[in-house]
């Protein structure tokens, strides 16, 4: 994924930090293994709490609606079994 999906006017309202996070987090990720994941959300979970960002349910709402436009149709499935998750 590349930065684009940060130029949607969707997300206009939401703070420019939160989306920058989110970029970072993407990227440091890319290559990752499943075992290497947990760890590293982990330490995004703390970063995050530490610089205090969080996100409204609208702003993840947004974010994943513009996130899914730019996923391949796997992408997408595997983005609606995680929200499903998320809200249980």
């Amino acid at each position: 994924m590349n930065n684009d999906w940060m130029n949607d006017p969707s997300l206009a309202g939401i703070d420019k930090a939160k989306l920058d996070f989110l970029q970072a987090l993407v990227f440091e990720s890319r290559g990752m293994s499943r075992e290497q994941m947990l760890p590293f959300l982990m330490a995004v979970a703390k970063r995050g709490q530490a610089d205090h960002i969080t996100f409204t349910n609208a702003e993840i709402d947004t974010i994943v609606a513009v996130i899914k436009k730019e996923s391949s149709p796997e992408e997408a499935a595997t983005i609606d079994k995680m929200m499903r998750m998320r809200k249980k």
